[in-house]
C-alpha cells in the first residue's frame, strides 16, 4: 500500500514562542498572535465552537460547497487542468479537502499544517481511503511565508484555504498571502472561504456564544501562557470580550482584566488596570466586491464566487 510522506519545515521552538509572547505582553497595548489560542485544549474547544448555533461559518461554508460542488469543481479545473495537485492550507483533520476529491480528482494531495504530528493520523487514514492519490504532509507555519519545496508541487495546483481563516490577516497581510498562494498555484487556482459583513449582533454572537465556549477558548490562552512563561495568570480575574469594529470591518477578541492586578513571569511583570485588555484575535469581514478586488490586487485575473441565500459567507475560485 502506498504510504503518505511527511516533510517537517517548521519545528516548534518553545523559547522563541516564549520570547514572542513576552514581547506581546510587554507592548504598550498588550497583544498576542491567535496562534497561541491553539494548544491541544484550545483546538478541541474550537472544534466545539464550530458546532454552536451562533457559529455559522463552518456549516454555511459546508452547505455552499455541497450545493455547488459540481460547478466549483468545474471552475477549478478550467484553471488548473485535469488531475491537479491539491494544496490544503491549515489542513487539520483533512476532512474538508477530502470532500473535493471526487470533484477534482487530484493526483497529489499536499496537506500543510503547522504540526506534522497533528497530520500523521489523519493523512494515513485518508491515504487508505484514496490509494491512487499521492499524499504529502508538510509541517509549515505559512502565516509568515507560504513557500513549498519543489517536490511538493510539480505542476499547476489548486490551493485550498477554507474556513474563513484569511480573516485572521489584516488586509495588507492577506494580500501578501494571496500573492504567495497565486505563486504556489503556478497557473492553477485558489479555492478560498470568506466570511462576509453582516449585522453586528450576528457577528458578535458568533464570537461570544451563550454557552461560553468561545470565552473558554479565549481564556485558555492564559493557561497556555502560564505553562509557556511560568506566569501567574489567574483565569478568574479575566473575562472574554468580543466586539465588531465597523470602521476596520473586523471582529476583535480581547481578554479584559476584571480588576487592578500584576502578572509576573521569570524576571518580568506587567501591571494591568481594571478594564485593560490583551488583544488576542482579529477576524476581518469582507464584502463580495471588496474581496474580489483584493484577489485582483494579488494578481488573479479571473474570479468566481458562490454564496448562501442570506449572503453570510462566500466561496471564491480565483485563477490567472
Amino acid at each position: 500500500m502506498k504510504l503518505a510522506r511527511f516533510l517537517e519545515l517548521h519545528r516548534p521552538d518553545d523559547r522563541a514562542l516564549a520570547a514572542e509572547a513576552a514581547a506581546g505582553l510587554l507592548a504598550e497595548r498588550a497583544r498576542l498572535s491567535p496562534k497561541f489560542l491553539y494548544d491541544p485544549l484550545g483546538s478541541r474547544l474550537f472544534d466545539a465552537i464550530t458546532e454552536l448555533d451562533e457559529y455559522y461559518p463552518t456549516r454555511t461554508e459546508a452547505d455552499i460547497m455541497s450545493a455547488h460542488l459540481a460547478s466549483i469543481g468545474a471552475t477549478v479545473l478550467r484553471h488548473a487542468g485535469d488531475r491537479p495537485v491539491l494544496v490544503d492550507l491549515g489542513a487539520g483533520n483533512c476532512r474538508k479537502a477530502a470532500r473535493l476529491f471526487d470533484a477534482i480528482r487530484p493526483r497529489r494531495y499536499v496537506a500543510v499544517d503547522i504540526s506534522v504530528a497533528f497530520l500523521r493520523e489523519s493523512l494515513d487514514c485518508l491515504q487508505r481511503e484514496h490509494p491512487d492519490v499521492e499524499m504529502l504532509g508538510v509541517g509549515l507555519d505559512f502565516s509568515a511565508r507560504l513557500r513549498l519545496p519543489d517536490e511538493a508541487l510539480g505542476g499547476p495546483a489548486v490551493v485550498f484555504y477554507p474556513g474563513s481563516s484569511i480573516g485572521n490577516f489584516a488586509p495588507d497581510a492577506a494580500r501578501r498571502l494571496l500573492r504567495e498562494a497565486r505563486e504556489t498555484a503556478g497557473g492553477g487556482a485558489l479555492l478560498i472561504g470568506v466570511d462576509l459583513v453582516k449585522p453586528t449582533d450576528v457577528l458578535e454572537a458568533a464570537y461570544d456564544d451563550a454557552l461560553g465556549v468561545t470565552a473558554a477558548f479565549d481564556l485558555n490562552l492564559l493557561r497556555r501562557l502560564n505553562r509557556l512563561l511560568g506566569a501567574d495568570f489567574d483565569v478568574r480575574r479575566w473575562r472574554h470580550v468580543a466586539l465588531f469594529d465597523a470602521d476596520a470591518s473586523r471582529i476583535e477578541m480581547h481578554l479584559e482584566s476584571r480588576e487592578d492586578q500584576v502578572v509576573r513571569w521569570g524576571g518580568s511583570a506587567r501591571a494591568f488596570a481594571r478594564g485593560e485588555r490583551i488583544h488576542t484575535e482579529d477576524s476581518y469581514k469582507w464584502t463580495v466586491d471588496g474581496f474580489d478586488a483584493l484577489l485582483r490586487e494579488a494578481g488573479f485575473a479571473a474570479t468566481a464566487h458562490w454564496t448562501d441565500a442570506e449572503r453570510r459567507f462566500a466561496v471564491f475560485v480565483a485563477g490567472g
